[in-house]
C-alpha cells in the first residue's frame, strides 16, 4: 500500500521532526522515502542551499533506517529528494497527488514556529485537499531530542463511531501494525445518554477477531463523553504512540472534521495523528 514515504522539510529542525517516524515505517515496509522541498522561487540561491540541505539529509536518514532494515546490507529501498516551487501546500499535494500510493509524514509546522506550518495552515489545507493519501502528523512541539534512539511506533489508538467512514482508517492503519509489530486499541466513544455497552462491546469484539485474522494485535475500550476529550485522556493514559483515525465519520462532516475532534486532539494531545480522508 505505500511505495513511497513522503516527507515535507523546510530547512528547519521542526520539520524534521517527522523524519524518525518516516524512517521507521519506511525501514518495516521497505518503502522508498522522498524528501520534499518546496521552494518559494526559482531563485538559484535558493535552489543551491536547498541542494545542499537536501544532499545531507538524505545522508542522514540513510543512516538512521538502516537500523529498521530486515538486511541493512541490502536495503532495497530508496531515498531521494524532490523539489517543487510556489505554495507549500500546493506544492506538497502536486507532488503526493500524482504517481504512486504514499504516505505523507510531516510536522504540524516548521521554519518559523506556527506561522508557516500550523494545523489550519498548510497542514490543514494539505488534509483537506489531498485525495485519499493517508498522512501522519507528528507535532513538533515538545518532541523528545532523542527520538532516533529507540523505537517510536508501538502501539496505535484507532477511535471508531461504527460507521463504514470510521473504519475506513483500519486498512491503513493495520498493515502498518502489521509490519511493525504495533497493538492497536480499538476506541468507542458513546454520548451519556445512550446505554448501548453490549453492543458495542460486540461490534469491537468483532473487528478485533478480523484483524486477529490479518495477524493484528488489537484491544478495544469503551468510553462515555465528549468523543475529543475522552479521546485525548484515553491517550495518554495508555502513553500511545499515535491516534489514528478518519477525518470525518458518522453522518456528518463536522463531527470528525479537521475543524473539530480531530484538530482538538492534534491541538491538545500529546500524540501523532495519523489520518486518511473518507
Amino acid at each position: 500500500m505505500y511505495t513511497k514515504v513522503v516527507v515535507p522539510l523546510d530547512c528547519s529542525p521542526l520539520a524534521e521532526v517527522a523524519l524518525p517516524y518516516a524512517e521507521e515505517i519506511a525501514g518495516k515496509m521497505s518503502s522508498d522515502i522522498i524528501l520534499l522541498t518546496v521552494l518559494s522561487s526559482e531563485d538559484p540561491g535558493e535552489y543551491q542551499n536547498h541542494l545542499k540541505y537536501s544532499r545531507k539529509m538524505i545522508n542522514i536518514t540513510k543512516l538512521q533506517v538502516k537500523k529498521y532494515l530486515k538486511d541493512p546490507q541490502n536495503p532495497g529501498i530508496n531515498i531521494n529528494a524532490a523539489t517543487r516551487t510556489g505554495n507549500p501546500a500546493e506544492g506538497i499535494l502536486d507532488y503526493t497527488d500524482k504517481g504512486h500510493p504514499c504516505l505523507l509524514v510531516m510536522a504540524t509546522h516548521g521554519r518559523s514556529g506556527l506561522s508557516r506550518w500550523a494545523v489550519g495552515s498548510i497542514a490543514d489545507k494539505v488534509v483537506r485537499a489531498t485525495s485519499k493519501q493517508p498522512l501522519l502528523l507528528v507535532r513538533a512541539k515538545g518532541a523528545h531530542p532523542d527520538v532516533r534512539a529507540k523505537r517510536i511506533l508501538k502501539k496505535a489508538l484507532v477511535p471508531l463511531d461504527g460507521s463504514y467512514i470510521s473504519e475506513s482508517v483500519i486498512p491503513y492503519i493495520s498493515e502498518i501494525a502489521r509490519n511493525l509489530e504495533m497493538e492497536l486499541t480499538l476506541l468507542r466513544v458513546i454520548p451519556r445518554t445512550e446505554n448501548n455497552f453490549t453492543d458495542v462491546e460486540t461490534y469491537l469484539r468483532g473487528w478485533c477477531r478480523r484483524l486477529a485474522e490479518e495477524d493484528v494485535s488489537a484491544g478495544y475500550e469503551v468510553r462515555v463523553g465528549s468523543p475529543a476529550e475522552q479521546i485525548i485522556d484515553y491517550a495518554d493514559e495508555i502513553a500511545t504512540d499515535l491516534v489514528a483515525m478518519t477525518t470525518h465519520g458518522e453522518t456528518t462532516i463536522n463531527m470528525w472534521s479537521l475543524g473539530s475532534v480531530a484538530q482538538k486532539i492534534l491541538l491538545g494531545g500529546n500524540s501523532p495523528l495519523f489520518l486518511v480522508k473518507a
